[in-house]
């Protein structure tokens, strides 16, 4: 495969991360988007809009895929699309299941020979450790149903590459955070609480460490590898997408509070408590920056210095503070 992607299809291009996706690429390549619009709002400006083809339809529609990517016919494909909040799986697993394992089967059933197809995986599909992951050396053993999810949607994307000849990246993403969010992670939660004038914060488990990544460096991670993937039809090669330097929640509240200037308390919500939750993780990027040349550019005191700042978040999230 060459660099010469001149027409890419991102999936949830209206999200969190494929909204900064689609920004950094489509002043370079024709952009399709397809979305199902699940947060109720389309998050482009309307002269973004006049760069860029917005198709509303859902991945788990196969027909509709299909017909889509017959006459977008992409060089490239980036597949955000999924459902993504954890307690939203564990509430809704077959829902969850339709959107995440369903989802990625259509489009790599639709997506044409010799296209390069990026699929966005996750963390989360690695066993619990207390060390950062290694693409080929990490035990992989999901420990909830997204997890599970994305283990599944990488086998069919391996398998589907080879028999249907797509040059494949699986991309294992850990923990975005910045301005845009679009579902009820823990920091936009805080960000929301704040902003709206609450003092006390409610909060969920606050010891497990997480390996946060500015969706800025998120986004410019899947933009590079879909324009310069350097694959052969066929092959599959796996990146983590992270920073290597994972926080607990009390160490970004600490970061936050110097940030953002305001004095909080804090208080356990039960119901934000997960049952299912991991100790620690981080990624290992060795790979991608060998494979890429990618490596972050922005730290985590800039990611919550940008959230706190223009903190851009959906309606659906904000809405409940008001």
């Amino acid at each position: 495969m060459n660099n010469g992607h001149d027409r890419i299809l991102i999936t949830g291009g209206n999200g969190y991360v494929g909204r900064q996706v689609t920004r950094q690429l489509y002043g370079r390549h024709e952009i399709c988007i397809a979305d199902n619009i699940r947060y109720g709002q389309v998050r482009f400006s309307d002269d973004e809009l006049k760069r860029i083809r917005l198709e509303r339809v859902d991945i788990t529609d196969q027909r509709a895929i299909a017909e889509l990517v017959a006459d977008f016919r992409p060089d490239a494909i980036i597949h955000l699309a999924a459902i993504h909040y954890i307690p939203e799986c564990e509430q809704e697993p077959a829902k969850a299941l339709l959107t995440n394992v369903v989802g990625v089967m259509n489009l790599l059933l639709a997506a044409p020979e010799g296209c390069c197809f990026v699929y966005a995986s996750s963390g989360a599909v690695y066993k619990p450790d207390t060390q950062p992951h290694c693409e080929g050396t990490a035990a992989l053993e999901p420990n909830d149903v997204y997890g599970l999810n994305k283990l599944h949607g990488e086998h069919y994307v391996r398998y589907l590459a080879k028999q249907r000849s797509l040059a494949a990246v699986v991309v294992r993403l850990f923990n975005v955070v910045g301005p845009g969010e679009t579902n009820p992670h823990l920091l936009p939660e805080i960000v929301a609480q704040l902003k709206a004038g609450r003092t006390t914060l409610k909060l969920g488990n606050r010891w497990p460490k997480r390996d946060y990544i500015h969706v800025e460096d998120a986004a410019r991670g899947f933009a590079t590898i879909a324009t310069d993937a350097g694959l052969e039809p066929g092959a599959t090669v796996t990146v983590n997408l992270g920073t290597s330097h994972p926080y607990s929640v009390d160490e970004i509240l600490s970061k936050l509070r110097g940030i953002a200037q305001i004095r909080f308390a804090l208080e356990q919500d039960s119901d934000r408590v997960r049952a299912v939750d991991r100790p620690f993780l981080a990624a290992d990027t060795t790979q991608i920056r060998q494979l890429f040349g990618w490596e972050p550019e922005f730290t985590i005191d800039d990611a919550l210095s940008d959230l706190w700042r223009a903190p851009d978040l959906s309606e659906a999230l904000t809405a409940k503070y008001r």
